[in-house]
């Protein structure tokens, strides 16, 4: 599960994310939305570890895997990258390349793979080790239509299959309604709504976030 108390996060005099509270329940799957720079990526780099916030507390179940906005590749193969630290489940690492499309490509130089297929590979880097949090920064941005259903096929069975709590980033509004059963809607680094996806696209908490929502394309 995940416990907020007032975080707060700064540079310099700009306050780029400050939270009240926050909590998310084991086996969850939280959905943030909200305009470029409302907050998404660094409140899942606090999550994550991986940024400290200015102020307040952070309590998050471990272990906790990160997918980052810009997924990388190490050398070697697509096969060695997804292997890397954990060598005894090269049989899960394979049903995961067939899941998402890329067991032809398992022995390719993972460098050279475009941006769709490196998603996809860095995402099954993750899911061949269980977690108890699972961090996604726009785990779907550089997939096609095809490409975003293979992906949220697979993350959905990994969490059915784990019970870890997911919270994922997306500026696409079908990813977040058919993913998640908790939609948070970030902006300014706050929280203008927060509660079940199709309760918030009835009667969105704030008149901002009422016009966000009138913009997207369902």
């Amino acid at each position: 599960m995940i416990e907020l108390s007032h975080v707060k996060k700064t540079y310099r005099d700009r306050t780029v994310l400050e939270i009240d509270t926050l909590t998310v329940p084991q086996g969850e799957t939280l959905a943030l939305v909200g305009p470029n720079g409302c907050g998404k990526t660094t409140l899942l780099r606090i999550l994550a570890g991986r940024l400290k916030s200015t102020e307040g507390s952070v309590k998050a179940a471990a272990p906790v895997l990160y997918l980052p906005q810009k997924p990388y590749a190490f050398r070697g193969t697509v096969l060695h990258n997804i292997l890397l630290g954990t060598h005894k489940k090269r049989g899960e690492a394979l049903r995961l390349l067939e899941e998402t499309d890329l067991l032809h490509l398992k022995d390719k130089k993972a460098a050279s793979l475009s941006g769709g297929e490196l998603q996809r590979m860095a995402l099954c880097r993750l899911l061949v080790r269980p977690c108890s949090l699972l961090l996604l920064d726009e785990p779907t941005s550089a997939c096609d239509a095809a490409g975003t259903e293979l992906l949220l096929g697979v993350l959905r069975r990994y969490r059915e299959a784990t019970g870890c709590t997911m919270v994922l980033s997306t500026h696409t509004p079908a990813v977040a309604l058919n993913t998640a059963n908790r939609l948070i809607i970030l902006n300014g680094g706050t929280i203008e709504a927060d509660g079940g996806p199709q309760t918030i696209l009835r009667a969105p908490e704030s008149d901002w976030a009422k016009q966000f929502i009138a913009g997207w394309r369902i």
